[in-house]
């Protein structure tokens, strides 16, 4: 099993998904031109407008917040820290690459997700890659492949990774017995999940700006009061992605290292063309009411997650100067050791507190995306999401006292599989996205508000529901 399980993730995460996400993403940067640059403001506009009229959906900005939960988890922390360990800092410089690039993919992804979402038997909505595999590519099969990849890995096992990650660095802090840190953290996101959706969403709109903009006031007290070394580590950061300096941080070294570690972590963390984020973008109210919009604010949840907090983490590393090849001193290790530099031993307990905050709204995220794969594969009765929920908590449970390495290189392989799945998907419906895109932003350079008309998309009239759209 473990040589079938390994085999997967050579082939997916060594040669299709490094090199096919880093293609899809310049494919469509360049399909759209450049639109993650040239319309950067649109992102930020299609945020906190919230129709109050439509009560099936959840906010732009609910959205936004619950994919960020997701996204920001361990790999802000430990993952960056790994990354400039392996990699070096010019591994930095690639994660920046990935990110902007992938804020392409991410608009695509979900701009399709509201294009093909439904209502289920709650008038509530839902959708996804799943939805758009089904009915645009018309193939059901590949969708369930999709669905129970997803369900396996995030609904699931990533949830026991996080969980692991909390008991670790809060028993490591507090020297608190792990199995209690589990069954805390079980209770108090069994709370949030058993309130649904729109409850998470309402947590997540309050818990992650919070969290986010402390760690990174944190990270701007760091810079100012070492402002005289920032554009030296700017320098090495750049420098070092070309082979420019001489090898700070970085067991292997070198610019290949530094490429294929920030390549990798980049993918990671910001989980631009996974097809995870566009499960949660489907189920909002987009404002303006047209697909694209929720486009534009999963691409900023992908600048959020790499272009901010992954950077913080970075520059509060190589300003501490802790950064040192061989030493041992990795991963979340790593970030506890420069934070202990900037702010004392206080820096310890800081990044066991963070670690909470990053990786439990990651739990109750993650499961949002799990409940939506399980509407699609027809199990979105309320006895079918009982069980999933109680299955997450399980794994919450188990995860923050066990870890065993099969079990989380199998959650890679099946995110690796739905990943493949979800790339061929979007760029197959490449098309559409052009034609949504073109159509929103003539709108806006009209000068008007952007609305989505289904009669002008006759190739659309079987395979999306056009009452979700009329106005």
């Amino acid at each position: 099993m473990n040589e079938v399980i390994n085999f997967l993730n050579t082939i997916f995460w060594d040669y299709i998904l490094i090199y096919g996400l880093l293609a899809v993403g310049l494919f469509f940067t360049i399909r759209l031109k450049f639109i993650q640059f040239i319309h950067f403001k649109e992102m930020f506009k299609s945020v906190f407008d919230k129709d109050e009229t439509d009560e099936s959906g959840i906010s732009p900005l609910q959205a936004l917040t619950i994919s960020l939960a997701s996204r920001v988890g361990t790999g802000n922390l430990a993952g960056v820290a790994i990354a400039l360990y392996v990699g070096g800092a010019g591994a930095i410089f690639w994660m920046w690459i990935v990110a902007l690039v992938g804020m392409a993919t991410a608009y695509a992804e979900s701009t399709l997700a509201q294009l093909y979402k439904v209502k289920d038997v709650n008038d509530q909505y839902r959708g996804g890659p799943a939805f758009y595999i089904a009915k645009g590519l018309k193939s059901p099969i590949l969708a369930a492949i999709f669905s129970i990849s997803l369900i396996i890995a995030f609904g699931l096992i990533f949830n026991a990774v996080q969980a692991n990650s909390i008991a670790e660095a809060v028993s490591t802090a507090f020297d608190i017995d792990k199995m209690y840190v589990g069954y805390t953290i079980a209770l108090v996101a069994a709370l949030v999940i058993f309130g649904g959706i729109k409850g998470i969403a309402k947590i997540a709109e309050i818990v992650v700006p919070f969290m986010a903009i402390v760690y990174l006031l944190l990270a701007v007290f760091t810079m100012i009061v070492n402002y005289d070394a920032v554009p030296g580590i700017i320098a090495l950061i750049v420098k070092s992605a070309f082979g420019l300096q001489e090898a700070v941080g970085g067991v292997t070294g070198g610019v290949v290292a530094a490429l294929l570690n920030g390549v990798k972590r980049g993918l990671f963390s910001n989980e631009a063309g996974m097809g995870s984020a566009p499960n949660i973008a489907a189920v909002a109210t987009p404002t303006p009411h047209h697909p694209s919009s929720q486009g534009f604010v999963q691409a900023l949840g992908v600048f959020i997650d790499t272009l901010l907090i992954c950077t913080a983490t970075a520059v509060m590393i190589l300003l501490a100067g802790v950064l040192e090849p061989g030493s041992g001193i990795k991963g979340i290790e790593l970030t506890q050791a420069a934070l202990t530099v900037h702010i004392g031993e206080a820096g310890k307990y800081f990044v066991a507190i963070a670690i909470l905050f990053f990786a439990f709204t990651s739990i109750i995220g993650n499961y949002t995306y799990a409940e939506n794969a399980l509407t699609y594969l027809g199990a979105g009765k309320k006895t079918w999401i009982f069980l999933l929920r109680i299955a997450a908590i399980s794994m919450v449970i188990w995860g923050s006292y066990e870890k065993v390495q099969t079990v989380f290189n199998a959650a890679d392989a099946a995110m690796g599989l739905m990943a493949t799945i979800n790339l061929i998907a979007i760029v197959l419906l490449s098309g559409t996205v052009i034609k949504l895109t073109k159509d929103y932003l003539e709108q806006r350079q009209r000068g008007e508000d952007p609305t989505f008309e289904a009669k002008n998309y006759p190739e659309l009239k079987d395979k999306i529901d056009t009452t979700i759209w009329i106005k």
